[in-house]
């Protein structure tokens, strides 16, 4: 699966972005995790996939830290694999899209089985462990207290009240 990402790319954006296989990326939108932002932790599979392209370090960085970032960044650390102007994402997106549908799909599905088994990826069980965590922590006030502040526009003040 190939994707374009025009825009911003955050929280479960993200996530859902680097499910693809390929990302193309306009150069104008920003990136980040964003989740501990709002007091939860990641869902969309982001708990796995940025230290499988980054790294386990950087990917400890951006998840507890969600500092925004650009996309050359993004290129540069293995997040996306080609960053193009603004306006050409989608369409490069699609072309690699197409070439993959018009390519061998049963080689296709085999080396990607093969690269999660060599990374000991199981995605279905790390939707899971992320979906109970997000619940548990859905729960908390400074989760409350975050979206609140989401929706007025202002930074959060946390209290490290826990679930």
């Amino acid at each position: 699966m190939a994707s374009g990402v025009e825009g911003a790319c955050v929280g479960a954006g993200l996530g859902l972005a680097l499910c693809a296989d390929l990302r193309v990326a306009a150069q104008g939108g920003p990136f980040s995790t964003s989740f501990t932002g709002i007091g939860v932790a990641a869902d969309s599979g982001l708990s796995g996939a940025p230290a499988q392209a980054v790294g386990p370090s950087r990917a400890v960085t951006l998840m507890l830290l969600g500092d925004r970032f650009d996309a050359e960044a993004a290129e540069r650390w293995g997040l996306v694999h080609r960053m193009v102007p603004d306006g050409a994402a989608t369409e490069q997106g699609l072309g690699a899209a197409r070439r993959l549908a018009a390519g061998l799909s049963a080689a296709y599905a085999e080396v990607e089985a093969l690269l999660r088994a060599a990374a000991g990826g199981d995605l279905p069980a790390l939707l899971e462990a992320e979906a109970v965590v997000q619940e548990r922590l859905r729960w908390t006030e400074d989760y409350r207290a975050a979206v609140c502040a989401f929706l007025d526009g202002r930074p959060p003040s946390f209290t490290g009240n826990g679930p």
